[in-house]
């Protein structure tokens, strides 16, 4: 698949859920259509910030099989697949590939610590499993395996991993993945609080987390750094900086669905064992958001208009 396919922002979209904790899908498709409005490319769903890991089998191809006839091909969607093992991983990617997503974002098996060897065997058995594009996430902090440059040069040959996503938390690591995989795959950064960084060392898309919850000004932000136009991408960030600080937190679910429901775009409900926030957690997080919608920058109209 080209690598236009694989640029811009591709926003991980929480999954919307009831005070009971079940599925409400059409919220999640009504955000999805705030988002698609402000001109991002695609959506990953089922990603961490999607809550993936305390959802079941049957809910996640529930929450697939909707989003992909809500979404229907106006922009693309991927399915996070974050499995514990290498066999329900297989299995997953073929049962979304048949519900249709364009692709999916691969996370190295859940819970488990493993080894070089052990982490590109996985990767390259679940590529064999369906015909879908990859995007492989590196998010070592998270998840405890780090996927090197090294490795991902060792991955090169095998045609379906077409994108990564770095967030290891090393903006270094964008200047030696090029150095050492070239252009070889789409580079996408997945750490929120250096986007402007990462974009100056040059990336071709982002998964953004904060900003689904501030989608003209993330989507205006982005397109400034495309534009090269630094001096307003700065000023931007700067504002934007305490709002994305939220995605690099242990509860980033949490005061990101409560930035969602601060702006209007959704309900910050949570799937156990997470609980929402509460006491002095909860007003410092409050204050962030309130300050950031209270000072959101002007910005062009066409953006501006998309959720107000």
């Amino acid at each position: 698949m080209s690598k236009p396919f694989w640029s811009g922002v591709f926003p991980a979209l929480t999954t919307q859920f009831n005070r009971d904790q079940s599925l409400d899908l059409d919220a999640t498709a009504a955000h999805a259509e705030v988002l698609i409005k402000s001109g991002v490319t695609g959506f990953v769903f089922l990603g961490s910030l999607g809550e993936n890991q305390p959802m079941l089998a049957s809910e996640k191809r529930l929450v697939i099989e909707a989003m992909v006839k809500a979404v229907n091909g106006r922009v693309k969607v991927l399915s996070g697949v974050a499995e514990t093992s290498t066999a329900e991983a297989c299995r997953f990617a073929r049962d979304v590939e048949k519900l249709g997503v364009d692709g999916i974002m691969l996370m190295p098996a859940m819970l488990y610590k493993g080894d070089p060897r052990e982490t590109m065997a996985h990767f390259r058995t679940v590529a064999k499993a369906s015909d879908l594009p990859i995007m492989i996430y590196n998010n070592p902090l998270s998840y405890a395996n780090d996927v090197t440059p090294e490795m991902f040069a060792q991955l090169a040959d095998e045609k379906k991993f077409v994108a990564l996503k770095e967030s290891s938390g090393d903006v270094r690591r964008i200047t030696d993945l090029h150095n050492t995989v070239g252009d070889r795959y789409a580079l996408f950064t997945g750490v929120d609080n250096l986007a402007l960084e990462a974009s100056i060392l040059g990336i071709d898309g982002w998964v953004a987390g904060s900003g689904i919850a501030f989608p003209a000004e993330n989507q205006y932000f982005w397109e400034l750094t495309r534009r090269g136009e630094w001096d307003k991408a700065r000023e931007i960030y700067r504002w934007f900086t305490p709002l994305l600080h939220l995605d690099v937190s242990t509860k980033f679910v949490q005061y990101i669905k409560l930035a969602v429901q601060e702006a209007g775009l959704g309900k910050e409900y949570v799937r156990a064992p997470r609980f929402m926030l509460a006491g002095e957690e909860r007003k410092r997080v409050l204050k962030i958001i309130h300050d950031g919608i209270k000072s959101r920058p002007k910005i062009p109209k066409r953006a501006t208009d998309v959720h107000r």
